[in-house]
C-alpha cells in the first residue's frame, strides 16, 4: 500500500504538534540551564548559586508532574470525540504558555511573583503536554497500513529532535550574533515569542487532517455510557505500568542531552557556549536518523526487539560517553553526543507503533498518554536536578553515568515484559 495524499497530510500533522510542543519545553529547558537560575530564582543565586541551579532544574520537573493530570483529561475526551480536538486545543496551550513566558518580567522587577508566574505557566505547559503527545502519535498509528506502523509512528517521535534543533539552533545564533549582556538581558526571550508563530502554522496544517479512521469506527460501535478511563484502571493497569516503564530510560537520557550537557559543557568544562550548543545540535540531528531509522527497522524486525537492542547499547554507552564529554575537546564531545543522539532515536521510534498495540482502542488514547506521562515523570522530568545533585555531591560525572546505566535497565526491564505476538494485530 503506497503513502496517499492524505497519509501525508496526517504525518505532518502529527509531526508538527510534537514539534512545537518539544521547541516549547527545550527552550525552557535551555533557559532553565543559561538564565533563570540568576533571573527568576535570584535569592537562591546570591546565597548559593549551585542550589539556586538546582532549583531551577526542578522547574523543569514540575511540568511533569502535571502530565498525567493532562494525559487523563485528554485521553478521555479524545476516546469520547476523537483525537484531532485535543491536538487542537493542547497546541494553544502549550503554544501560549511559551509566549507568555517571553513577555515575563524577572525577580528584580517584580519579586517573588515573577518565580511563581513561571512556574504556573509551567504547569500549563505540563497539563497541554500530557494530551499532546498521545493524540499525535496514535493519529499517525492508526492511519497506518499495518506493515508500516512503526514507520508512521517514527514521525510524530521526529517532532522532539527536530524541536530541539530548532531551539538549539535558535539559540546558538542569538548567542552568536549578539553580546553576552544582550543575551542575558532580553536575547534569550525571542525564541519563547517565536512561538507564536509556530501556533499559527501549527493550527493550519492540522485543520486539514481528518480523523483517525479507527477511532470513526469505533464511535459507530461504542455505547453512550462506556467510561474510557474507568474502563482503563479495571482492565490495563499493567499495560499503564509497563508503557511507563519502558519510556523512563530514553526519557532521562533525552533531558540530559537537551538541558543538561550545555549547561555542563559552559559552565563546568568551561567550553565557549556556541560551541556546546553547536554540539547539541548535532546531536538532535542524529536523533532524528536513529528515530526514523528505528521506525523503519521495527517494521521488519520487531518493535520488542528494537527496543531491547537500543536499551543494551545504551547502558553499554552510558560511562564511556561521559569519559569523551569530560575531555571538553570537540571531536570526543561531538563522537559521544552522536552517538547517543542514535540511541535516543532506536529507544523513541518504535514507541508509538508498540504502544497502539499494547491498548485496546476504547482506552488506547488513555493509555499510551497516561503511561507515557509517568514514564516522563520516572524518567526526564528531574533527570537535570538529579545530575547535578549527582556532580554536587560526588564531584564526577561517572555517577550520572551510572544513573543512566539504571534507568536504562529498568526500561529493558519493562520492554521485555511485553509478548512480541501482539505486533502487527488489528487496531481495531
Amino acid at each position: 500500500m503506497s503513502i496517499t495524499r492524505e497519509h501525508r497530510k496526517v504525518l505532518a500533522g502529527s509531526m508538527v504538534g510534537t514539534t512545537i510542543e518539544w521547541f516549547d519545553f527545550f527552550i525552557y529547558a535551555q533557559a532553565a540551564g543559561m538564565i533563570f537560575a540568576t533571573q527568576y530564582f535570584d535569592p537562591a543565586a546570591n546565597s548559593v548559586p549551585a542550589l539556586a541551579q538546582v532549583v531551577s532544574w526542578a522547574s523543569i520537573g514540575i511540568s511533569f508532574l502535571f502530565r498525567p493530570l493532562g494525559a487523563i483529561l485528554a485521553g478521555h475526551i479524545g476516546d469520547r470525540f476523537g483525537r484531532k480536538i485535543i491536538l487542537v486545543f493542547t497546541l494553544l496551550g502549550m503554544g501560549g504558555a511559551t509566549m507568555l513566558m517571553g513577555l515575563l518580567p524577572n525577580y528584580h522587577s517584580i519579586g517573588l511573583a515573577a518565580p511563581i508566574l513561571l512556574v504556573c505557566l509551567r504547569i500549563l505547559q505540563g497539563l497541554s503536554a500530557g494530551g499532546e503527545w498521545g493524540g499525535a502519535a496514535m493519529l499517525a498509528v492508526e492511519h497506518a497500513p499495518r506493515h508500516r506502523r512503526g514507520y508512521f509512528g517514527a514521525f510524530p517521535q521526529i517532532g522532539v529532535p527536530v524541536g530541539m534543533l530548532l531551539a538549539t539552533l535558535f539559540m546558538l545564533i542569538l548567542s552568536t550574533v549578539l553580546t553576552q549582556e544582550q543575551f542575558d538581558a532580553w536575547g534569550w526571550r525571542i525564541p519563547f515569542l517565536s512561538s507564536v508563530v509556530l501556533i499559527i502554522i501549527g493550527f493550519w496544517i492540522r485543520s486539514l487532517v481528518e480523523e483517525s479512521p479507527v477511532f470513526s469506527e469505533l464511535q459507530k460501535l461504542q455505547q453512550e455510557s462506556s467510561a474510557p478511563l474507568n474502563e482503563l484502571m479495571r482492565s490495563s493497569k499493567r499495560l499503564v505500568f509497563i508503557a511507563a516503564l519502558i519510556f523512563a530510560g530514553c526519557n532521562a537520557a533525552g533531558y540530559l542531552a537537551i538541558a543538561f550537557f550545555s549547561n555542563y559543557g559552559t559552565k563546568t568544562l568551561q567550553m565557549p557556549r556556541s560551541e556546546v550548543l553547536f554540539l547539541t545540535f548535532i546531536c538532535s540531528i542524529a536523533w532524528v536518523f536513529g528515530t526514523l531509522g528505528a521506525g523503519w527497522i521495527c517494521d521488519g524486525i520487531g518493535r520488542v526487539r528494537t527496543f531491547v537492542i537500543g536499551y543494551i547499547a545504551m547502558m553499554v554507552w552510558a560511562i564511556p560517553m561521559w569519559l569523551l564529554i569530560d575531555t571538553a575537546r570537540f571531536w570526543p564531545f561531538l563522537f559521544s553526543v552522536t552517538v547517543l543522539g542514535i540511541l535516543l532515536g532506536v529507544t523513541y521510534g518504535p514507541q508509538p507503533a508498540l504502544y497502539a498495540e499494547m491498548f485496546p482502542a476504547a482506552v488506547r488514547l488513555s493509555g499510551v498518554s497516561i503511561g507515557y506521562a509517568i514514564g516522563s515523570i520516572i524518567g526526564g522530568a528531574f533527570a537535570p536536578m538529579i545530575a547535578q545533585i549527582l556532580l554536587n555531591s560526588t564531584g564526577t560525572s561517572i555517577a550520572i553515568g551510572i544513573y543512566i546505566l539504571l534507568i536504562s535497565l529498568l526500561s529493558l526491564y519493562g520492554v521485555t515484559r511485553v509478548n512480541p505476538k501482539i505486533e502487527r494485530q488489528s487496531l481495531h
